[in-house]
């Protein structure tokens, strides 16, 4: 096994929780996120007057079309620079509101269209709670997204224009989490949250990035690095390559690694130390800046998910600090064309940063950069 990398310590804070965070979660849209040729699309699955077979088969016709197939490139500039081959970069910004998000927002309005709600809400920093509110406004659902008083975050106004309905609550995130699941609870509205009871669908949706990877290469790379905050990607991801490897359609299950911010998540932490699952961290000493907030959390919520899959495939994960992931953020753009979230960066950090110490072998290796920059 590779060794667990502490990473570098450099991370900028702010003063305290109660300071307003203003974020650099902004990923850009497509200019367009759903094109004029699925209009009538669009008209049907959002009409309650319509019979729910043809909203259902529309909103499905809109998934096909618009969400996932996303960027697959190679990152020969990068090779050249850092001396190892092969690194494949999937890009979930090509997705129409920027990021992967959007992968899990779509299944889960299409279950909760097929299973006769009529509101969705999860709770966000920004990036989700645009995904979520174009998903929702496309299957005619109400959206309800709960997001900390205290962050700022450049994406209110398209979650706004996409009809959502912002309810800001006082904590982090984690306490949004938890308004969010009560409110579900109590009026019957269908839950997006990670780690609920719809975990199953959120897996299955990230699961198809690894069946996009497969295409590609028809086999699975040596490893799939990505950042983690939730851990949700990453199980997800583990558990495509899992289904493909049991269909006998890879030779492998390739090796999960984790990249998150310094010191701020438990998965990083639970791998590193060693421990059986994913303890929580002093939520009064987790920090959030412009650059790491995608990122940290105190409680990893399918954290266990996560750490199990990076265990399972002697897979290994550590840390980037904000200044290497907005140093990595700048050469994709500069080498690559690209322009990514800095956090999105955390598992091309952490790859790169293992090189460093010790040189990789030459083979395929994969790389979910899961933000689009603003």
């Amino acid at each position: 096994m590779l060794p667990n990398n502490a990473g570098d310590p450099m991370s900028e804070q702010v003063p305290s929780s109660e300071t307003p965070v203003s974020l650099l979660d902004g990923a850009s849209p497509q200019t367009t996120p759903i094109p004029a040729e699925l209009e009538d699309r669009k008209l049907v699955a959002a009409d309650p007057s319509q019979p729910l077979a043809d909203r259902l088969e529309a909103f499905e016709d809109i998934i096909d079309s618009e969400i996932g197939d996303t960027t697959w490139t190679r990152a020969r500039n990068v090779e050249r620079e850092f001396g190892i081959r092969q690194i494949y970069l999937k890009f979930e910004g090509a997705n129409p509101s920027g990021t992967q998000k959007d992968r899990i927002s779509f299944a889960q309005a299409m279950d909760a269209l097929r299973r006769g709600f009529d509101a969705i809400t999860v709770a966000t920093c920004g990036n989700y709670g645009v995904a979520m509110a174009l998903a929702a406004s496309l299957a005619g659902l109400r959206c309800l997204i709960y997001i900390p008083e205290t962050y700022r975050t450049k994406r209110l106004k398209e979650i706004e224009t996409y009809g959502a309905e912002i309810v800001r609550v006082p904590g982090d995130y984690e306490n949004a989490v938890r308004l969010s699941r009560e409110r579900a609870e109590a009026d019957e509205v269908y839950d997006a949250n990670p780690g609920g009871a719809n975990t199953a669908t959120q897996l299955r949706a990230y699961a198809e990035i690894a069946h996009e990877i497969y295409d590609d290469l028809r086999d699975a790379p040596a490893v799939v690095a990505v950042p983690v905050s939730n851990g949700t990607t990453l199980a997800g991801i583990y558990k495509g390559f899992v289904s493909l490897y049991r269909r006998g359609k890879t030779s492998k299950i390739p090796r999960m690694l984790a990249g998150s911010s310094f010191g701020k998540n438990p998965i990083i932490r639970a791998f590193i130390r060693n421990t059986p699952t994913c303890d929580d961290l002093a939520p009064e000493r987790i920090r959030e800046t412009q650059v790491n907030e995608p990122l940290i959390n105190w409680h990893s919520i399918d954290g266990d998910l996560a750490l199990e899959a990076l265990r399972a495939t002697n897979g290994w994960a550590s840390y980037a600090s904000d200044k290497s992931m907005m140093a990595y953020s700048r050469l994709l753009r500069e080498r690559e064309g690209l322009s990514v979230l800095p956090a999105s960066t955390a598992g091309l950090a952490v790859l790169l940063e293992q090189h460093r110490r010790q040189t990789l072998p030459n083979d395929r290796y994969v790389v979910a950069l899961t933000g689009k920059k603003s």
